[in-house]
């Protein structure tokens, strides 16, 4: 299960109920029972922070005459937290004498670290990168053939390549999300869209209640509520499920060729693994508690919930079940991992409740260092890592789908309307 917040289902409900209904005494590294608290937001403001931002001015499309291309550029590096993106109107380089070259002077004067360039003929794309540091050479150049449905997609390429060409890793422009968002009572569907918001699209039959959405092989999993429990499939499987049996069947992770599962099919909630057809289940965990949202994590590690020690908190097992620990030990009620797939990286994002709130927070799994996103901003809750883990993607009730940096900082509205148990394809 991914969450236990807001399900309108008497099953759900139970099994919610007999987890939070449990004691939070909770155990730390050295055996102590006292519980320590989630860390508060620390937010620095340095004067003229935007200086250790990268600036770069990106001017309109030469040729350009749909608004699917410089400002995707823009807000791409926007979301990505890296850059300043510099407001147009302070331009006064004469961009028709220039074309597709650059006066370094004209720019330099503004601000600029960086340009972007690009002109449209026809259904010819050419993009340009110039750093005024290194001259009026342009350090990268990409043409693109394609019609007007294209051109988001080649504007996310080139803005991926631009991250890639300064830092030395991609973005993860035109990545996409995967959420559930209540329709009504007793309804539920789950979607995908453009990371950015764009392309919002129903994946769900349009009936009954389907939750818990995930990438993987043969598109979007997700669990269905049916009159005979609640089974698993996929966007491509017509409705059929692929990993039923009795009881609860739902939050699907898939790494490995596998699919792993929490199922109340032997009594008690455990994670589960599986082929993807739903043959050769293997149970994974045995203890009498609680143990809920498996999380597919680099090396084959498998985060997931589990109340064995009081509160539900998040531990890290082998993806055959082997040699589980547990990784939160500040806070009494965490949930919702969510991993951080680079391995230099050993982090896990996942909900914390603060008191009578949920906020989002990161843990790394190496150091124990928690990290908190969000303070006095709402109800946030079910976060996602990008594919590069420089944003993080989470529901709030200021009104939808935010992304922000593994800090918290430069927060931005990307999906509107109600979403919960978000997942960002990697």
């Amino acid at each position: 299960m991914r969450a236990w917040i807001g399900w309108s289902l008497s099953a759900v409900a139970a099994l919610a109920l007999a987890l939070t209904a449990m004691p939070t005494r909770v155990l730390t590294q050295a055996g102590s029972a006292q519980e320590e608290a989630l860390p508060t937001r620390v937010v620095i403001e340095v004067d003229n922070a935007e200086r250790a931002l990268y600036r770069i001015a990106i001017p309109d499309l030469i040729g350009n005459t749909t608004e699917d291309a410089a400002p995707v550029i823009r807000n791409d590096l926007k979301l990505s937290s890296l850059f300043s993106v510099l407001d147009s109107r302070s331009f006064i380089a004469d961009l028709s004498a220039e074309g597709l070259g650059i006066t370094s002077n004209a720019w330099s004067v503004v601000g600029a670290n960086g340009v972007v360039k690009g002109k449209v003929v026809g259904n010819q794309v050419e993009l340009r990168l110039y750093e005024l540091a290194r001259g009026e050479t342009a350090i990268l150049t990409k043409a693109y053939n394609g019609g007007a449905s294209q051109m988001r997609g080649f504007m996310h390429d080139f803005a991926n390549e631009i991250l890639r060409v300064l830092t030395g890793k991609a973005g993860a422009f035109g990545s996409r999300l995967t959420f559930a968002r209540r329709q009504g009572p007793g309804r539920k569907d789950v979607f995908v869209s453009d990371f950015d918001g764009h392309n919002v699209g129903r994946v769900s039959g349009g009936q009954g209640i389907s939750m818990l959405p995930n990438f993987g092989p043969g598109g979007i999993w997700f669990s269905v509520l049916s009159d005979m429990g609640m089974f698993i499939t996929h966007s491509k499987a017509g409705g059929r499920p692929l990993i039923g049996g009795s009881g609860l069947n739902m939050g699907v992770s898939l790494c490995g060729g596998r699919a792993y599962f929490s199922s109340t099919r032997d009594g008690n909630s455990d994670i589960y693994s599986s082929a993807l057809d739903g043959t050769d289940v293997r149970r994974l965990t045995r203890d009498a508690a609680i143990d809920v949202s498996p999380a597919c994590g680099p090396g084959g590690k498998i985060a997931f919930v589990s109340s064995r020690h009081g509160g539900p908190q998040v531990f890290v097992m082998g993806s055959d079940g082997s040699s589980p620990r547990r990784v939160t030990y500040r806070g009494a009620h965490n949930q919702t991992p969510a991993w951080c797939p680079d391995p230099a990286q050993p982090l896990i994002a996942f909900t914390g409740r603060d008191g009578g709130g949920l906020d989002i927070f990161t843990v790394n799994i190496s150091t124990g260092a928690t990290t908190r996103l969000t303070q006095g901003q709402g109800v946030n809750k079910d976060p996602a890592f990008s594919p590069d883990c420089r944003m993080v993607a989470f529901a709030s009730s200021r009104g939808g789908i935010f992304i922000s940096n593994p800090e918290g900082l430069n927060q931005n509205l990307v999906v509107p309307g109600a979403a919960e148990t978000i997942r960002w394809s990697h």
